[in-house]
């Protein structure tokens, strides 16, 4: 069975969910429709000709891309122009366009932490917190023969996570009353009869993305017609999420070693470096994308090192005098998303038991040469 293309992207928005994104960011669908079978997905950095014409010869339906393919407002499509052939092209061959950027970028297991993994850094921390977790207090009261049943689902389903912690729950016996009315069909009792049974009260935090899977979990698991719970807005904050990641390397190595490290890892052939080769440093700030304005960021995280992409002269002689070495291998290798993202999709929808292939874009949109 084929994925229509609003369940793939159900499953894109639970690697990045669309709230994590920044403000006025160019994210989602963006071309085309996805109230169709989805055949094969392509996952792809860009959204280039040479990118538009690799989804036809692959029978791609759906392109999911980091960088948008339309970035502002349109004043006209004119088909004579570049973007407007591209456009063009990928209408006629019914293939949809999906963005996933900043979202991406701030997401759990999204191109930060892919970039931090690459280079074997633990300890991971953001380097600017973007989105704070709102939490809610799901309060639920389940007859004992179901206790462990409930707290199960919820569990399974996201709930009870607190720091470093899982399966956080609070649990306390007591005596439930009913009376089934005319029209009920009660798991226990008899109607019109007053009831009396032991019940648990369960209590447990749950993030604001999965709050919804959590009820709908609790209620299948749940063996009432008539399930009574609460669920409570927290002034408690939850998890910072944000843009980069800050961490350390496994040992102490020279700027030059890790420059290597960061060619061999991004499939780069040359990085621009600031700062003395031979320095030892540890501890390091990486950022897909431009990471100019993250200087400061960097220095306030403690870290040695910056890893990230299009870093301009006025901004290298900045860090070069506070003190802050740079490795920076272009923009381009934010193209460790491409195989990430496909793996994490081909896992969700292998669960499933759904047809769609996922394949990473092959093509290079690094649009410079290094000569």
């Amino acid at each position: 069975m084929l994925a229509k293309g609003q369940t793939v992207i159900q499953y894109m928005e639970q690697l990045a969910p669309k709230h994590y994104a920044v403000p006025d960011d160019r994210i989602g669908l963006q071309l085309g429709t996805l109230h169709k079978d989805i055949r094969k997905v392509l996952v792809a950095l860009d959204v280039t000709d040479a990118v538009a014409e690799e989804a036809i010869a692959e029978g791609a339906d759906l392109i999911i891309a980091h960088h948008a393919i339309i970035f502002r407002a349109l004043k006209h499509l004119q088909t004579d122009s570049p973007s407007g052939k591209l456009y063009e092209k990928l209408i006629k061959h019914d293939i949809a366009v999906y963005i996933s950027h900043t979202n991406l970028d701030v997401a759990d297991g999204g191109v930060n932490d892919m970039m931090a993994e690459a280079l074997g850094l633990t300890g991971l921390a953001p380097l600017e917190d973007i989105h704070t977790e709102k939490l809610y207090k799901l309060v639920v009261f389940v007859p004992e023969t179901h206790h462990a049943q409930v707290l199960e689902a919820l569990f399974q389903a996201g709930a009870g996570h607190i720091g470093n912690y899982s399966h956080c729950s609070f649990n306390i016996n007591g005596k439930g009353t009913f009376k089934p009315q005319e029209g009920a069909s009660p798991f226990t009792g008899q109607l019109g009869k007053l009831e009396e049974t032991d019940e648990v009260r369960i209590e447990v935090l749950v993030p604001d993305n999965v709050h919804r899977k959590v009820v709908q979990a609790m209620l299948k698991a749940h063996p009432y017609e008539e399930v009574a719970y609460d669920l409570y807005a927290m002034d408690l904050k939850g998890r910072s999420f944000g843009l980069g990641r800050v961490g350390k390397l496994p040992e102490t190595v020279t700027l030059r070693e890790l420059n290597e490290r960061v060619k061999a890892a991004f499939r780069v052939p040359l990085s621009r470096v600031v700062g003395d080769p031979e320095q030892t440093v540890r501890k390091v700030a990486v950022l897909g994308g431009s990471g100019s304005r993250y200087i400061g960021h960097a220095m306030f995280a403690g870290a040695d090192v910056l890893v990230t992409g299009d870093i301009d002269y006025h901004t290298a002689h900045d860090a070069l005098a506070a003190g802050l070495c740079i490795i920076d291998p272009g923009h381009n290798v934010e193209k460790i998303m491409k195989h990430g993202v496909a793996e994490w999709l081909r896992e969700r929808l292998g669960e499933s038991k759904n047809a769609t292939e996922v394949v990473a874009s092959r093509e290079e949109t690094e649009p410079f040469l290094f000569l």
